[in-house]
């Protein structure tokens, strides 16, 4: 198949824009990108107005033009809006009652997503575009996404998920004149046909079994009727908490957190070659092979030295073996909640530019917008299992 090029535009056309002026006026404001898209948005509105009495066979027709003024990402802009006699005539592109050009409500949500506050985004759009916009206003766009993440919250979900990844961000928010540390608690399922989904996301001031409790109850009331396989960090009652929602789940430790665990009893120098010491156990062939391989290691200068390390893997050994009787492809997978990571990274980088979020609900809305986007695409290798609801042979991609 032919690659499709991308649309040029001839060097004639461009010449005659420009017309001997110096192209860097182009980009100013009002400059010849700005009366572009004024001249483009009011050729769409009458091709729009055109399709709308093309099929009214009252006799409706033109009535002129009525002026708007709309904020656009670039400044302010005049428009002349096409009528029609009956006045039925309300464009698709920007609406009766619109004032704002598409795209610019994005905008302003991403900047108070990323912490900034309404005052903060006034001044921006001012000292940026020239634009006066009100406190008000912003209030108003922002406050509109709230009604989407509700609904996206309660959204219902599928009846199993192959897998689980369950994982807390501790981030800074501000709540009651005070900037504190809270938990925002992220669920990621896999579903039958390989494909992630950010099932929910949860602020609380701290992380707990008690709180992941709720959550999971939470996702049963959803429709969840199982969960097969549920990868979590270390949490202190973490499985308890899963057993008693979902007693038939498999619950596997992510390796990785462990192995940070066992790097905070190290001293910064051996934690290298300690690392490679753990390795030979959650890197060994079957369960048996694994517990050989703890033995030597706690049996080992290591395990002598750091005595609490082989004490922390011993204590979560239960959770720490179910992987091992999956495929290395699937263990990948399995042993680190690097799907939850990916998602966490993107909050961090929005936090470490300010430090904190002006309050919970700014923090889920910038969650929610990285959820919302993506997300489909399945993980890199197959898993076959029998599930216990009644698939069998059921391949799927993860």
């Amino acid at each position: 198949m032919a690659r499709r090029k991308d649309p040029v535009i001839p060097d004639a056309i461009l010449d005659q824009l420009l017309a001997g002026a110096d192209a860097k006026t182009a980009f100013d404001q009002n400059g010849l990108l700005d009366q572009l898209k004024k001249a483009l948005t009011e050729r769409a509105l009458k091709a729009e107005l055109d399709h709308h009495l093309a099929g009214d066979e009252s006799g409706n027709r033109r009535n002129g033009y009525g002026h708007k003024t709309v904020l656009t990402d670039g400044g302010s802009m005049g428009l002349s809006i096409p009528r029609d006699r009956s006045g039925t005539f309300d464009p698709a592109l920007i609406g009766k009652y619109q004032r704002r050009f598409p795209g610019f409500d994005e905008k302003i949500i991403s900047m108070y997503a990323r912490g900034m506050s309404t005052r903060e985004i006034t001044g921006h759009l001012r000292e940026l575009y020239g634009i006066e916009v009100s406190a008000d206003l912003i209030s108003t766009v922002t406050d509109a996404v709230i009604e989407e993440v509700t609904a996206w919250q309660n959204r219902p979900l599928e009846a199993i998920y192959p897998l689980v990844f369950l994982d807390a961000i501790r981030v800074k928010i501000r709540d009651e004149g005070l900037v504190r540390n809270k938990a925002i608690h992220v669920a990621i399922g896999v579903r039958a046909d390989g494909a992630k989904e950010v099932l929910g996301l949860w602020i609380e001031q701290n992380e707990g079994a008690k709180f992941w409790l709720r959550v999971l109850n939470e996702l049963k009331n959803r429709g969840v009727e199982d969960i097969l396989l549920a990868v979590v960090d270390g949490l202190k009652g973490f499985p308890e908490a899963i057993a008693a929602a979902y007693p038939e789940t498999i619950v596997q430790t992510c390796v990785v957190h462990l192995l940070r665990h066992s790097m905070e009893f190290a001293s910064w120098k051996d934690r290298k070659a300690i690392a490679a010491a753990l390795k030979t156990v959650y890197d060994a062939v079957d369960d048996k092979a694994a517990e050989m391989a703890l033995s030597a290691f706690e049996t080992g200068p290591w395990g002598e030295k750091y005595a609490a390390i082989g004490k922390a893997w011993r204590r979560a050994w239960p959770e720490v073996i179910p992987f091992f009787a999956f495929p290395r492809e699937v263990r990948r997978i399995l042993y680190t909640t690097n799907a939850i990571e990916a998602l966490n990274s993107k909050l961090r980088r929005a936090v470490r530019a300010r430090g904190h979020f002006p309050n919970d609900e700014a923090a889920l809305k910038l969650l929610f917008r990285d959820c919302s986007r993506g997300w489909r695409k399945g993980l890199r290798c197959g898993l076959e299992y029998e599930s216990r609801m009644g698939w069998r042979n059921r391949r799927v991609t993860v």
